[in-house]
């Protein structure tokens, strides 16, 4: 009979506890440590590792969250559920993101407490309907900017990689036929959401997000993809991909299986964001069936761009605050030549200028992200804001290094981390969705 990965695992276990030489030796409670860790991680990944998407035969009919009613006034309070969801997350960054960071950035790794810690806050239920497991009432594209804001403010390339799967379900959620959001959606909702990601970026010069070099190819069964990927969050993990080709000259997105044939995935190391376990993705004559093409005609690639870039801006306004929150007490506590550095012009002014691009940033993402909760047009609102991040980001990670001077060069410190982090703001296209 055929033993599944997880009974052949509990039968190694149990003969390996039934060894008289664990006792002699005296292994049997640092082997029953290790055991307990081990498995645990381990069963994990095997479930994770059999999952399987079943395609639905009486899924519900596609579910569009509704706008927010227009309104002349923008309006900057948060309602409660705001005020909520960014208490929690803010001391879930404080006390669990902060801490867990320079590890996780050397390792290129996400811990496992703070994978399962993510999974109990169950952040892609805000971005899905209630048919479907979520809790999500209507599109809520300043939500997902503050949530990004308050992850950013721990770390963010764990803020990347935790944000990585609330992307692809906002996108399904947001584009998806009744099929296909039938099918991955309630997933997510689950003890062990999947692990998934969004592959836009390509390596090339000056890569354009509009014309992708990755190719999809009609076939009388589906698609064939080719092409390559780079800095996929979380690609080698990934269990659920939405990949960008070109179809029949219009960028389109795809819905790709880990473990479909012809996709291969390896490491891509990078400058910052090494937390988020970024990627290379290989798709080389990927066949996918035909329902894997995201969405129907009201698909709009531009505005799926839009989305990805305010929840960027949204990670560099955390990223900025955190730099800002760190180095006003340091140049205040920092002496030299008799009195705290933060009383020398220079260094005022330069903490000052940090804190009005940090709250122009806010300003103009919260805009941008307000116009397209309402149904607004938001284009170039949002073009406005994805700039300013751009350039004040970067600017950002380079004064906070400094400001530190020479602390700012060595890992003692968290702001030279920051620095590589922020420079993905201007460097990275696609990867994330509001």
């Amino acid at each position: 009979m055929t033993r599944d990965p997880m009974g052949f695992a509990l039968s190694m276990m149990n003969r390996l506890a039934a060894n008289p030489l664990l006792d002699r030796f005296g292994l049997r409670a640092p082997l029953e440590r290790t055991a307990y860790h081990g498995t645990r991680t381990g069963f994990r990944a095997l479930a994770f590792a059999g999952r399987e998407f079943r395609r639905v035969n009486d899924w519900l009919p596609r579910k569009r969250l509704p706008k927010r009613d227009p309104t002349e006034l923008f309006d900057l309070s948060l309602t409660d559920d705001q005020r909520m969801i960014t208490d929690l997350l803010g001391r879930f960054a404080r006390d669990e993101l902060r801490p867990a960071a320079a590890r996780a950035d050397e390792t290129g790794q996400i811990p496992d407490d703070i994978r399962t810690a993510s999974a109990e806050l169950g952040l892609a239920l805000y971005a899905i309907p209630e048919a479907f497991g979520g809790v999500a009432e209507h599109q809520s594209p300043v939500t997902s900017v503050l949530i990004a804001e308050q992850l950013a403010w721990g770390d963010m390339g764990l803020a990347t990689a935790l944000l990585a799967p609330f992307s692809v379900a906002q996108a399904i959620t947001r584009w998806g036929t009744g099929e296909q959001q039938s099918r991955y959606l309630p997933a997510f909702c689950g003890d062990e959401p999947p692990v998934a990601a969004i592959a836009i970026d390509e390596p090339i010069p000056l890569f354009d997000p509009f014309t992708v070099q990755t190719s999809a190819r009609k076939t009388n069964t589906g698609y064939t993809l080719n092409g390559l990927k780079n800095a996929v969050v979380q690609g080698e993990n990934a269990e659920l991909l939405l990949v960008g080709a070109e179809l029949e000259a219009q960028p389109r997105l795809f819905i790709v299986e880990a473990g479909t044939p012809g996709l291969g995935v390896k490491p891509d190391p990078t400058m910052g964001l090494k937390a988020a376990g970024p990627a290379r993705l290989l798709l080389d004559n990927v066949e996918v069936p035909a329902d894997a093409l995201l969405g129907e005609e009201d698909f709009d690639y531009q505005a799926f761009l839009d989305c990805g870039s305010l929840l960027r801006c949204g990670l560099a306004i955390g990223a900025t605050q955190a730099v800002l929150d760190y180095v006003i007490p340091y140049c205040n506590d920092r002496v030299a030549f008799g009195e705290p550095i933060s009383h020398r012009q220079s260094v005022a002014f330069m903490i000052s200028d940090l804190a009005i691009e940090t709250d122009s940033m806010r300003m103009l993402t919260w805009r941008a992200a307000s116009r397209l909760e309402q149904g607004l047009p938001a284009h170039r609102e949002t073009a406005l804001a994805r700039l300013l991040c751009n350039e004040k980001a970067m600017a950002a990670g380079t004064n906070g290094v400094q400001l530190l001077g020479g602390h700012g060069f060595v890992k003692e410190h968290p702001v030279e981390r920051w620095y590589r982090d922020l420079r993905s703001v201007a460097t990275l296209t696609g990867g994330l969705h509001v």
